[in-house]
């Protein structure tokens, strides 16, 4: 058992071989060797290790993996387009041991039943995977109106509130939805319910810490002594999978990664080959296995030739079919006290180190209190255009637990803090469920250090579905937000610009003078704004120039038949080779109408289910100690 920088320090031969430790990787690994500790497995991770990292375990700071100086993710860098204003969009991934699930918002979120089944493949149906979802959860909600048959509750993952939430704030917004046709829906995550809004569960353990994949499946057993065969190479990356003659996967090429260990005289910048008897498991991410493959001469023949890189397998479906969800933040102003938004540690009001010191349990917090999935009215589909009109009933009237939009509640301004006065702000993150853009990724040449050619495809759909998608959200979100008593404006930096003297023009309470009427029960009974077409050209302009990702990046080795432009089948077996199976969100051929951690989560499980059937013929029912 080994967990190291340096290939040296480990094994040469494996029986599997991972190529990337992120959320799903790591449950692989975890899974597979807890069911046959004989069993050798190598690791490898292109980030730092996570290990007992405060700013890893501690949730209220994970806005810290997403600085420009961060070193805890990658930032993949879009190509400009016209339908974002001109801009070039900059989509993070994990870039850490557990990947996104060491540094995600930590947002309980499943998918809906109809998006299993909307895969349409043999073992991924939802009666297929609840079980697994189950599995994978130690789940601690107590409202006994929840269905327990739905939920784990001896699982690695611990599903709690962290012991902190800001209740009358969340008390306040769940009275007002309702009061707009927004029911409390007491558990959002059943797989079937819709249109409502919910108490927001996290993975976060009820004494405030995050259950990322490598502290909850794999640092135990490196440290239990009792798997010798489990090894962990970090500050590495994987160049390319390696193939015999009968094409199939044999090892892969290593080497340093320059960002945690810059190159010197001393330092060993070498490649290194490394051997995988049984299997090689690629695991890099939605944005990281398409480059693996391309590198490895699996993908277009066409496009591999061009760059001289020998074709092993034309799977033309690499790299295409890229999907995110796109989210617009709407900051607001407040007048919550300091303890309930996260704004005084964002900012650095509050010390860090101290709350660390002192305990604080607003660090077991992430600020995220509330959850929404939510569908428009009839009158409201029409008002959208008869474009959107008939891809909603193609796509959503039939299927009434399909959400068009999710909405999180976020007690905090999410923006770089020096932008606003020091106080205490809300903010409404809208995401599209299912958006029917789509992008890519490619590599542009042999090394690993060549930036890829990436298109986000944001808001590149016929008709502008995703657009209007997000022009309804806007106008449906900010009729919640100016009805709470608690509401002080918009801040204007993170809103439309509406002409002047327009019913929709931004509020402002100078001097924090309270709003008429004060009370929610008043605000309640505001009137709509009604927006014109000119306002509804500035919240277009505002979307185009300020939607992004939501880190949810998926859908670029799809499982689909090959045919299809698939790249995996049903056992994540790549296609044209042997030996190689991949294990991330790359494979999810359709976007689900959730959080993607879960889903990531999901396919660590499910890989693991596969591949003990394969390798061992074990049923693996053992559970972690929690």
């Amino acid at each position: 058992m080994v967990i190291s920088e340096k290939v040296t320090d480990h094994v040469r031969e494996v029986d599997v071989l991972i190529a990337g430790g992120g959320t799903a990787g790591c449950i692989l690994a975890g899974r597979l060797a807890q069911a046959d500790p004989s069993m050798s497995i190598l690791v490898v991770e292109g980030g730092r290790n996570n290990f007992n990292d405060p700013t890893v375990t501690n949730p209220a700071v994970f806005l810290s993996h997403l600085a420009p100086d961060s070193k805890s993710a990658i930032f993949y860098q879009g190509k400009r387009s016209d339908k974002l204003g001109g801009r070039a969009p900059i989509v993070p991934a994990g870039g850490i041991l557990g990947g996104g699930s060491s540094i995600n918002f930590m947002m309980y979120t499943r998918a809906q039943g109809v998006d299993f089944d909307s895969f349409k493949t043999d073992g991924w149906s939802q009666k297929d995977l609840l079980p697994l979802l189950k599995k994978l959860e130690t789940f601690h909600g107590q409202d006994p109106s929840i269905d327990k048959s739905l939920h784990g509750y001896d699982g690695p993952i611990h599903v709690s509130d962290g012991g902190y939430r800001a209740t009358r704030a969340e008390d306040e917004f769940l009275q007002v939805a309702a009061s707009q046709n927004y029911p409390e829906i007491v558990d959002l995550q059943d797989l079937q319910q819709n249109n409502g809004f919910s108490r927001w569960q996290r993975y976060v353990s009820p004494d405030g810490k995050r259950q990322d994949t490598a502290h909850r499946y794999l640092h135990p057993l490196l440290q239990d002594g009792k798997h010798p065969n489990l090894h962990v190479l970090t500050q590495t990356k994987v160049e390319r999978v390696l193939f015999d003659d009968h094409n199939r996967a044999v090892g892969v090429v290593v080497l340093p990664n320059k960002d945690h260990q810059p190159m010197t005289a001393l330092s060993d910048q070498s490649r290194n080959s490394i051997t995988a008897k049984k299997c090689v498991v690629v695991a890099a991410g939605a944005l990281g296995t398409p480059q693996i493959l391309e590198r490895s001469g699996i993908g277009n023949s066409e496009y591999l030739t061009r760059l001289q890189i020998p074709v092993v397998a034309h799977v033309p479906g690499v790299g295409e079919n890229y999907q995110d969800h796109h989210l617009c933040l709407l900051p607001y102003k407040t007048n919550l006290a300091p303890e309930e938004t996260n704004d005084a540690l964002l900012s650095g009001r509050l010390d860090f180190r101290k709350a660390i010191e002192e305990k604080n349990p607003i660090l077991g917090w992430n600020s995220i209190d509330i959850s929404s999935k939510l569908r428009p009215t009839e009158a409201e589909v029409i008002s959208l255009g008869p474009e959107f009109q008939a891809a909603w009933e193609k796509d959503f009237k039939d299927e009434p637990s399909r959400p068009l939009m999710l909405m999180g509640v976020v007690s905090s301004f999410l923006g770089d803090p020096s932008l606003v006065a020091g106080g205490q702000y809300c903010t409404m993150g809208c995401y599209t469920a299912y958006p029917y853009s789509r992008g890519s990724i490619h590599i542009t040449g042999k090394s690993v250090d060549d930036a890829p050619d990436f298109d986000t495809g944001f808001l590149n759909d016929k008709n502008d579905l995703d657009l209007k998608a997000q022009i309804w959200a806007y106008k449906r979100q900010r009729e919640l937000f100016r009805r709470l008593s608690t509401y002080r404006g918009e801040l204007e930096l993170g809103h439309p610009k509406f002409p002047p003297n327009s019913p929709a023009a931004l509020v402002s309470f100078e001097g924090g003078r309270n709003p008429e009427p004060s009370s929610t029960e008043e605000r309640i009974k505001l009137l709509d704004i009604e927006y014109s077409a000119a306002d509804d050209k500035a919240i277009e302009q505002y979307i185009r120039e300020n939607v992004n990702t939501t880190w949810h990046s998926l859908g670029t080795c799809a499982m689909r038949p090959f045919q299809d432009r698939g790249v995996v089948d049903k056992d994540l077996n790549v296609y044209g080779v042997q030996g190689l199976k991949l294990c991330d969100l790359s494979i999810i051929p359709e976007n689900v109408g959730a959080n993607t951690n879960n889903t990531a989560l999901l396919v660590g499980e499910k890989a693991t289910e596969i591949m003990l059937r394969e390798l061992t013929s074990k049923v693996e029912n053992e559970v972690y100690d929690v």
